[in-house]
């Protein structure tokens, strides 16, 4: 092993003192929503709504454009998860998720992206060493449309905490030479 290595332990996410209000995250990844996908979920949460799964019908929609609409809670959780990696990604518990609006909808074939708005942070008043954060949080479409948004508050760990930190495993055969 060289002496001058250095060990970085695993990480991802922040910590509540790592959140400024008035900061804005535009979270990396964007997904494609397959016809697959959207199927599955519905039939996974057993919403008989044909209008997510069954082409011929949603045709006759006036709404969806004849095109599948997307499972709106599908569309929830996939920007939810979109969002986790910069907002939540060491929360220890969601707090509340308010003002949740449909604003467009989504199609299968559309490509989704998320952006967080830090509006607040405090400390916690029962949790010494954790912190509230409040967020807004958007959906965009492909072409820039804004599909939803939502207020949403999470409990975090302060880096101090030791929370979500020292949980990889130590070698039994020895550091990596």
């Amino acid at each position: 092993m060289r002496s001058d290595m250095t060990i970085h332990p695993p990480a991802l996410g922040r910590y509540y003192e790592d959140f400024v209000p008035g900061d804005v995250y535009q979270h990396p990844l964007g997904r494609t929503i397959s016809e697959a996908d959207c199927t599955w979920f519905t039939l996974l949460t057993c919403n008989t709504n044909q209008n997510h799964f069954n082409a011929h019908l949603a045709r006759q929609n006036p709404v969806s454009g004849g095109r599948i609409l997307v499972n709106s809670g599908f569309t929830i959780a996939l920007i939810l998860g979109l969002s986790v990696i910069d907002m939540s990604q060491n929360a220890v518990a969601n707090l509340g998720m308010d003002e949740v609006r449909l604003t467009h909808p989504v199609y299968v074939g559309d490509t989704l992206y998320a952006e967080s708005l830090c509006t607040g942070t405090r400390p916690s008043g029962s949790r010494p060493g954790y912190g509230i954060v409040s967020m807004t949080t958007r959906g965009l479409n492909q072409d820039g449309e804004d599909v939803l948004s939502w207020r949403r508050s999470v409990l975090l760990p302060g880096r101090d905490s030791g929370a979500e930190q020292g949980y990889f495993p130590q070698a039994k055969s020895g550091p990596l030479a």
